[in-house]
């Protein structure tokens, strides 16, 4: 009876084993995750800062820095380097 009992708990935790591998499997498997599925999605507006317009809804365009005198004074020698370079600046 001993035997008997024990064959059947093994039987049980095997099965256990392969019913929580399976459900792994799928769960964590790449056919179920979000980057193999496939979205549609509108472009965006032109002007849109998401593709590369102005964020206020502008025209996006040459960026043209300020070169007034007022404004060269306080500028560091990066940011003046991006401007002539024809970049935004993204240093202050």
């Amino acid at each position: 009876m001993q035997t008997m009992r024990s064959r059947a708990v093994a039987a049980a935790v095997a099965g256990a084993v392969l019913v929580g591998g399976a459900i792994g499997a799928t769960a964590f498997s790449a056919s179920s995750s979000n980057a193999a599925s496939t979205t549609s999605t509108t472009p965006a507006a032109p002007g849109n800062a998401a593709n590369g317009g102005a964020p206020n809804g502008g025209p996006a365009g040459k960026f043209k820095p300020n070169e007034a005198k007022a404004h060269e004074t306080g500028e560091s020698k990066a940011r003046e380097a991006q401007e002539d370079a024809g970049q935004v600046p993204t240093v202050p």
